[in-house]
C-alpha cells in the first residue's frame, strides 16, 4: 500500500470540494496520474492547475512533479495501487502463539521502516543535519510515547557532546521554549501532529526566533504546519498499536539517520567525543565494580 494514497483517503473530508474531487479522481487511477501533466489533469478534474499544486503541497511536497516521482516510487515499491489494500501491518489477534506474534511484530517494524524510507526528502533531511550540527543549543519536546524517541534522541546527542535538553513536562518544555534564540533549534516530536503540549512548545520556540523541526506521520497536521523543517514517518499502521509500536520503530528510525548524519558531517568533532564518552563509562562502571 502506498503511504500516499492512504493518507489521501484518510484526509478526504478535510479537504475543499474542489481538492475532494482531485484526490478522489487520484484514488481511482493512482497508476495512470503518474503518466500525464498538470494540464491534462486539471481539464479531467475540471479544476485549475494552482488547485492542483495547492493539494498537493497540502500533503507536504513542492509541486505536481514532486507528488508524481513519490507516488510512482510508492506504487512500484508496493506492488499496489490500491489504497484499500492490506498492507504488512498486523494487528494483535487474541490467542495467538508467540510464534505468529514474533513474525508479526517483525513485518509490521521492517513494513515501517521501508514506508518510512520511501517518504524521506534528502533535500530536507541534509538541511535538518546542517541545522542541528550548527545549533547553539537543541530542544526536544515530546509526550507520552513520543518522549520516549525524544529521549532516545537525547542520549545520542549528549554523548556526542551536544548541548540539548529533553523534557517530557509540559511546564519545563515552555519554560525551556521560552529561553531559546536566532542560532537554537526545537524539535518535536508527535505521531499525530495534534498533541496540544508540544505544539504549544514548539510555537513558542518559533516565537522566540529558534529554528523549529517536527516529526510526525505523514499527511496535514498542525504541528508539521508550524516547523520550518518538517520531517514524517509511516502513517500506515492501524488498530491497537498506533502510535506505540511500529510507528515508533519508524521514528527512531529517523533518529538514528540524522544522528549518523550528524557523526558523518563532523566525524573529526563528533567521533572523539563519542569514543571518549564510551571508554569513560567503561571505565568508571568498571571502577565501582572492582570496589564492591
Amino acid at each position: 500500500m502506498a503511504a500516499i494514497l492512504h493518507t489521501i483517503q484518510g484526509q478526504l473530508n478535510k479537504l475543499s470540494p474542489l481538492e475532494r474531487k482531485l484526490a478522489e479522481h487520484i484514488l481511482a487511477a493512482p497508476s495512470e496520474i503518474v503518466h500525464i501533466g498538470i494540464t491534462e489533469l486539471s481539464e479531467q478534474c475540471a479544476i485549475s492547475p494552482a488547485t492542483i499544486t495547492r493539494f498537493c503541497k497540502v500533503f507536504h511536497f513542492k509541486g505536481f512533479p514532486d507528488f508524481k516521482v513519490h507516488l510512482a516510487s510508492e506504487i512500484a515499491q508496493s506492488g499496489s495501487d490500491d489504497p484499500s489494500h492490506s498492507s504488512a501491518y498486523q494487528d494483535i489477534v487474541a490467542g495467538n502463539p508467540l510464534s505468529l506474534i514474533v513474525e508479526a511484530m517483525q513485518a509490521n517494524h521492517l513494513a515501517s521502516i521501508r514506508d518510512t524510507t520511501s517518504l524521506l526528502d534528502l533535500t530536507k533531511l541534509t538541511k535538518v543535519v546542517d541545522l542541528l550540527c550548527g545549533a547553539k543549543r537543541i530542544d526536544l519536546y515530546g509526550m507520552a510515547t513520543s518522549s520516549v524517541v525524544a529521549q532516545d534522541f537525547y542520549q545520542k546527542l549528549i554523548r556526542i557532546g551536544v548541548n540539548c535538553t529533553a523534557f517530557a513536562d509540559s511546564h519545563m518544555q515552555i519554560t525551556s521554549a521560552s529561553t531559546l534564540g536566532a542560532n537554537d533549534v526545537a524539535f518535536a516530536i508527535s505521531y499525530s501532529g495534534e498533541t496540544p503540549e508540544t505544539i504549544d512548545a514548539l510555537r513558542c520556540a518559533s516565537n522566540h526566533g529558534a529554528s523549529t523541526i517536527s516529526l510526525t506521520s505523514f499527511g496535514s497536521n498542525t504541528l508539521a504546519s508550524l516547523a520550518n523543517l518538517p520531517l514524517f514517518s509511516s502513517s500506515l499502521e492501524h488498530g491497537m498499536r498506533r502510535g506505540d509500536m511500529a510507528s515508533r520503530i519508524a521514528q527512531l528510525h529517523i533518529i538514528d539517520i540524522l544522528f549518523t548524519g550528524m557523526l558523518s558531517q563532523q566525524f573529526g568533532n563528533f567521533i572523539p567525543k563519542l569514543e571518549q564518552s564510551y571508554n569513560d563509562v567503561q571505565h568508571y562502571r568498571n571502577h565501582r565494580g572492582g570496589n564492591s
